[in-house]
Parts: C-alpha cells; structure tokens; sequence
C-alpha cells in the first residue's frame, strides 16, 4: 500500500504514579496540588497539598514498598501503548501512528510529552483517556493540562470517554469469567464493581462520572447474563473528611458477608494494575474481607492488554478521525442532559 502519507499521535492519559520511594513525597504534591482536585485558590492549595503529602507519604510509601517500592503503572501503560500502536497498523495501514504517554502526577509529564509529539510533527492527534468513565478530576484535568502545554502541528481530537463501548464490556466479561473459573466456579458470589470514588460534591455539580460508572456496570452484567444477576456498585480509596460517593467497597464486603454470600471484585474504573488494585484491593481489602469471614474472596485483574480492550480501543481511535476536530465520546455514548460538566454537552468546558 505504499509508505504511510499522514502522521497520527494517539496521546494516552493516565495519573501516573511513583516508581521509587523518593518519588511519592512530590507524586503526592502534584495530585494535591491539582485546582481539579482541591478546588482553592493556589495561595492556600500550594500549603495545603505540601501538608496532605507530607502527612500521607509514610503510609504511601508502606504501600508502594508492598509492590517492590514503587508503582506498576508505568510499564503497564508502556504495555498498552505498544499493543495500541501494532492494533492500529493492521486498522490504519496508510497512516504512521505512534503512541505517547502523558502521565497527570508523575513522569513522563505533559509538557515533556507534548515535546515528543511535535518533534513527530503529526498531521492528526487523538487524546485518548485511559479512564473509560469521563471525570473531571481525570479527564478533563489531563486535556486542559495538554492544551496549556502542546504546540506543535496536527489537528487534535479527544476521546472523553467510553463507559459501554463493546471492547471494554466484552474484555471486563472475560476478565470476570476468568478469575472465577480460576477459583473454581464457586456458587453463592455476588459481584462488586468497585470504582475509585468521588466527593459526592464533584457529582452535585455535574460531574457525569457516577452515572458512567452505572452504565459500565450495568453493561458489562447484561453481557455476563442472567448467571451474575446479584451484583453491586461500590467505591474504593476516600481520602478527607468530605462525603463520598457510597456505598464504599468495604462496606459491600460487609453486606456480602451478612448476606453469606463471597463476593467477586472487579475494578470497573481501572484499566492498569496500581496501587488501587494491587494493595487496596488485594492486600487491604483482601486481609479485611478474610476477619470479616468472607467465605469467597476473588478479585479479577484489571484490563491491561486483554485482546478486546485493546482492539476497542484502536477502533475508536480510527472512528475518531472521521470527525470533526473537537471532543466526542466512545461509541456514541451521550449523557443526560442534567451532567453539565459533560464535554460533549458543555463545548465551552471542552
């Protein structure tokens, strides 16, 4: 077919994470220090960020050393990325795609990412959340964080989102199906979808990420069929005294266990192996579960590479240069017309 006249880059999103115990201290700064997730004017979030970092990072760095000192998110999303870029060369022949990593809290930063991409002076960029589910405490901090930082060439187009696409329902059935027939197939399990959690102040202003949560969900149990019938919503990792959104996972644990049920715990808003899944949920969750006296405790991985993820993903990348230049949801996903923060319905937030 030729060499390849166009040039693409797929910027891939994701937070990042610390990758040695020096590291967490300012990982900690960075996440803190963002106005999306401390909403105070930056004379009183620069003190406030440096004394949640310094009053967290001992216990941090206790999780993190659980993992052999720091975090696998890295290596994961390098993973992604490579599977990414040969799943769009056999979809997108005619095009040089390359794939780049934009991490929100730790390196590679925006700013050394966005130099990359214009040294591959692209003639097309697609912004592609690795957070299926549109936040903005996630998404929208990553892209408004990239147009403050990128100026090179190539007409740019952003995925927000992509709670029901196939590939993502399809990969998170497999995922589930596997880690039970792993264990034995067990009776009596009630799967959790545990989804990292929000202040329910974020969701009153009109944050979509809620609502997409339930859509993932209630996707990915029709494709699991009538088998996973008993199944909850629940959210995972609070920090501060504000109210989040509920019930915790801990507390689904607790309501499996009085119910004499196990449970089956799938991270519905985590694509990567991290600190989320591989401590909180397997580690701390896990032992808890155990004093708790749950009968069966299974936790299926996170996405990683799996085949339909993966190829989903690429699809909507490729669907994504037939339109116009601007923000668009995966697979045509729309919210209702009450989540206000939606980019998609709010263009002068896009």
């Amino acid at each position: 077919m030729g060499n390849p006249s166009r040039r693409l880059a797929v910027v891939l999103f994701n937070l990042g994470g610390p990758d040695g115990p020096e590291a967490v201290r300012p990982f900690l700064f960075n996440l803190f220090w963002d106005p999306a997730i401390i909403g105070l004017p930056a004379v009183l979030r620069w003190p406030l960020a440096a004394l949640i970092a310094g009053l967290r990072a001992k216990s941090a760095r206790a999780n993190y050393a659980i993992m052999g000192g720091g975090s696998p998110l890295l290596p994961e999303t390098e993973a992604q990325a490579e599977a990414l870029t040969k799943a769009l060369g056999e979809i997108l022949p005619q095009i040089e795609t390359r794939a780049f990593i934009a991490m929100r809290y730790w390196e590679p930063f925006a700013r050394d990412t966005a130099r990359d991409v214009a040294a591959f002076e692209p003639d097309e960029i697609i912004l592609a959340p690795l957070y299926p589910q549109y936040s903005t405490t996630t998404t929208a901090s990553s892209v408004k964080q990239w147009k403050e930082v990128y100026r090179g060439s190539g007409q740019t187009r952003a995925i927000c989102c992509y709670p029901t696409e196939a590939g993502l329902v399809e990969a998170h059935a497999a995922q589930i199906e596997a880690a039970w027939a792993k264990a034995g197939r067990p009776s009596g399990v009630r799967l959790l979808f545990s989804a990292h959690g929000v202040p329910e102040q974020v969701v009153q202003r009109g944050d979509p990420y809620q609502s997409q949560i339930e859509a993932t969900a209630a996707a990915v149990a029709a494709r699991l069929g009538p088998g996973w019938a008993d199944w909850r919503i629940c959210y995972q990792s609070r920090v501060g005294p504000m109210k989040w959104l509920a019930p915790t996972t801990l507390e689904a644990i607790g309501e499996a266990v009085r119910d004499r049920v196990g449970v089956v715990i799938t991270p519905i808003a985590f694509v990567s192996e991290h600190v989320e899944t591989l401590v909180e949920l397997d580690h701390d969750y896990g032992g808890q579960a155990a004093a708790m006296g749950c009968s069966i405790y299974i936790r299926a991985p996170a996405l990683g590479v799996q085949t339909a993820f993966i190829a989903g993903l690429a699809g909507q990348i490729a669907g994504a240069l037939d339109r116009p230049v601007g923000v668009h949801p995966g697979s045509d996903f729309v919210c209702a017309a009450k989540w206000d923060k939606c980019p998609v319905r709010n263009r002068a937030a896009a």
